[in-house]
């Protein structure tokens, strides 16, 4: 049965305010920020592990969001440790990773994982979207979304319906929708 409201592990307002909008009245999201030690393996290994200690600390259902940005030139690095990279580099500068690349394609992916609570096991939503990473155009104030481009736009410079629609997030969000309906009880 799913739940009707899930602590949603964040301390990123945009993350929240996006995942409300395309969630809308299906579900309420309350957010916890809670800094969980990060897993490093692949995305899906660092999602369930985040999940399982969010539930366990929380003692409830959770759900948790990792955000991968992976370059397939560098083999799809710098993948879940993109935080990092934008930290040292910022949006600004993250383009010049791939100065000696032709390839500048890369996939933005974001995945969910939602757990009923402690002892069970977590669930995943993924979505993946392709694009290129580009010097950075529009606002600067959402990670990394001014230096990827899809479909000649980069993600800062969509209006945020337009974004969340065919957005990385926004496909994984649709993912749970989808299992939320089928779950209701």
């Amino acid at each position: 049965m799913a739940p009707r409201h899930l602590n949603f592990i964040t301390g990123n307002a945009n993350k929240l305010s996006e995942a409300r909008a395309i969630l809308g009245d299906m579900i309420e999201l309350r957010t916890q920020n809670i800094d969980l030690p990060e897993l490093q393996g692949t995305i899906e290994e660092i999602s369930l592990d985040k999940c399982r200690r969010a539930a366990d600390t929380v003692g409830g259902p959770v759900l948790v969001e990792d955000t991968c940005l992976s370059f397939n030139a560098m083999g799809e690095l710098p993948g879940p440790y993109i935080k990092w990279f934008l930290k040292a580099l910022g949006p600004d500068n993250l383009h010049k990773m791939l100065a000696g690349f032709d390839d500048k394609s890369a996939q933005a992916i974001c995945t969910f994982a939602y757990c009923e609570g402690p002892g069970h096991e977590p669930i995943i939503f993924q979505g993946r979207t392709d694009g290129q990473i580009v010097a950075s155009r529009g606002p600067t104030v959402f990670g990394w979304d001014s230096c990827f481009e899809y479909e000649g736009q980069t993600y800062a410079e969509m209006p945020k319906e337009e974004k969340n629609k065919i957005s990385h997030r926004g496909k994984a969000l649709e993912k749970l929708k989808t299992w939320l309906v089928e779950h209701a009880d």
